[in-house]
């Protein structure tokens, strides 16, 4: 039930919740590398992270590319695959090439990761879905389609990869660099808003996401879990 000495890969880890789980399995000793389809984003986070910590580009929509990645590579200990671009709009509103791209982005992206990654054994993967899944919110139905497909596809996954462990981390919303774009005070507004509603108190970071994948990564007995890690997202 430790890390170190073992080898992690984060595709996404450049950034968001793949950084914050990358931050912690170096912090818990192992080594990581991160991969990402931004060259600038993959070299920024790994001289953040540090000198264990190797950088690759990869877009896991390419599946050229996904596959000979994992065929360069030797096995890793442990595969976390966060990486995710989606465009959210109520169906009749959001573009039919948008909600396809959606889905090929994170749950066909997850699918090609875990279909080509080299994972020894007891070892895991670890997904990333969001509570949308459990909670619908009006003109965000694709959103909690893909995250229902990727927690399904995890408790597949485990039973066909055993003695691989598969689990999933659902989060709720989350300070990341998603929100960039807004306004300071807009975004501050939201966090806040959000914070008062949730029974939590509080809305996630990285960090909180990390705790729960970590646990994922070290404890030998979870697999075909889906944790939500959502301030209570999902009951309130």
């Amino acid at each position: 039930m430790t890390l170190s000495g073992k080898r992690v890969l984060v595709v996404g880890g450049s950034s968001g919740i793949g950084f914050g789980a990358a931050k912690a399995a170096l912090a818990s000793g192992a080594s990581v590398v991160v991969v990402s389809r931004s060259a600038d984003k993959v070299q920024l986070a790994a001289e953040r992270l540090g000198v264990k910590v190797a950088g690759h580009v990869l877009d896991t929509t390419d599946e050229a590319g996904i596959e000979g990645f994992f065929a360069r590579e030797r096995p890793f200990d442990h595969v976390i695959a966060s990486a995710a671009k989606t465009k959210v709009a109520s169906v009749r509103e959001l573009p039919l090439a948008d909600a396809y791209q959606s889905m090929n982005s994170k749950f066909w992206g997850a699918y090609r990761v875990a279909r080509a990654a080299k994972i020894n054994d007891g070892g895991s993967l670890t997904l990333v879905s969001g509570f949308l899944s459990i909670r619908p919110k009006k003109g965000a139905a694709i959103q909690g389609a893909i995250n229902a497909a990727l927690e399904g596809l995890t408790r597949g996954l485990a039973l066909e990869f055993a003695p691989v462990r598969v689990n999933c981390v659902s989060p709720g919303l989350v300070m990341t660099e998603l929100y960039d774009a807004l306004a300071n005070d807009a975004r501050r507004a939201m966090f806040d808003g959000a914070a008062q509603r949730l029974p939590a108190g509080l809305v996630g970071t990285p960090d909180h996401l990390a705790i729960q994948i970590m646990a994922f990564l070290t404890n030998p007995y979870i697999t075909g879990s889906t944790v939500y890690v959502d301030g209570g997202g999902a009951i309130a």
